[in-house]
């Protein structure tokens, strides 16, 4: 009798990863928020599209891409997904954690089309329910079998400290009036957002075993797709469209960031740089027909070019390092379509 063709397995959607990832951490995660005292937890369930401002029941996913990191990562290295779930929970924890805080700092109203927590129950509350998701992720991992709770404890930490840096060196940015430049403004971006995704990838790989080698290459895939995932946040954040990413339009520019394209706006030789330049330095808030000319000039100085060409070089390198360590090919292929997904997200 002849043998039988092995089954290959169907390749996914970046949708369907995520929201693979999505449903492997849900239980884990409602579990570890169970640890959370009732009036804090009230605020933490609806943050986390769990309930709705009365407490009801309700679904509001968010994109879960740093537990779908942590998982891939482990089986990329031949582990088991289940080995690095309390890496996943807590890499979610701290970004839901800096999200809270994000709010505040940055008075939004609004995340993934509703009030934030910050909108409805007030300032104190984000700050603590912020405190209460980073705690809450490093008891998760506190928890965890070894090494997720030696190494895997340390590097998280370090990481949480690393986010802090870059969110306090995004708000001194936006207040300096001399000149930023795009080294500083790319070192604040890989504080801010890449520690957190290359240590999603590096803890998966540490729970799944792999070499310092391997785990040092899915480290480096994750610090240049957290540079891909600025860059495109930043785009959204001027061009992007508030139906598709639940945030309101040109508040970046309304806040006067110094975001990777405005900087690199700024940076230009060109009178579309100077203009902008001349809006930046008001301190009265910038009218609509204002805020509307500011992401032209981004646009016409050449910042929205270079973030979209440094988007595309990123890409390249952290596919290179993804290849470099040697991944499992199911894995190998989720991870890329996930490259791809945050270099040229919409939302």
């Amino acid at each position: 009798m002849a043998a039988q063709p092995t089954a290959v397995p169907r390749a996914r959607t970046a949708g369907q990863i995520l929201a693979g990832a999505a449903r492997a951490v849900d239980p884990a995660l409602r579990q570890a928020a169970r640890h959370l005292a009732p009036p804090v937890r009230r605020l933490t369930d609806y943050h986390l599209g769990w309930t709705d401002a009365q407490g009801r029941p309700a679904t509001v996913p968010g994109k879960a891409l740093r537990p779908a990191l942590v998982l891939l990562a482990c089986q990329a290295v031949g582990g088991r997904a289940a080995q690095a779930l309390p890496a996943a929970v807590a890499a979610e924890l701290v970004h839901n954690a800096s999200l809270l805080h994000d709010d505040v700092i940055d008075n939004d109203q609004l995340r993934r089309h509703r009030p934030t927590v910050q909108a409805l129950f007030g300032m104190p509350a984000a700050i603590l329910a912020g405190d209460a998701l980073f705690f809450l992720a490093v008891q998760t991992l506190a928890q965890a079998p070894e090494p997720l709770c030696g190494t895997g404890l340390q590097w998280l930490t370090t990481t949480v400290q690393e986010l802090i840096d870059g969110e306090y060196a995004d708000t001194t940015l936006e207040q300096r009036p001399d000149p930023v430049s795009l080294s500083e403004a790319a070192a604040m971006a890989d504080a801010k957002t890449g520690s957190l995704i290359a240590v999603s990838c590096a803890l998966g790989a540490l729970a799944g075993g792999a070499d310092a080698r391997r785990t040092a290459h899915l480290r480096d895939f994750g610090t240049h797709l957290g540079q891909c995932f600025q860059l495109a946040d930043d785009i959204l954040g001027i061009w992007g469209d508030p139906a598709v990413t639940g945030k309101p339009r040109l508040a970046d520019l309304q806040a006067r960031k110094k975001s990777l394209p405005v900087v690199a706006a700024l940076s230009a030789d060109n009178e579309p740089a100077r203009e902008l330049g001349a809006l930046y330095a008001t301190s009265r808030p910038l009218g609509s027909g204002e805020l509307e000319r500011a992401a032209h000039l981004v646009e016409a100085a050449g910042g929205r070019d270079w973030a979209v060409g440094q988007s595309r070089h990123h890409l390249g390198r952290a596919l290179e390092n993804l290849r470099a360590a040697d991944p499992a090919p199911v894995a190998e292929a989720d991870l890329t379509r996930l490259a791809h997904l945050a270099a040229d997200r919409t939302r």
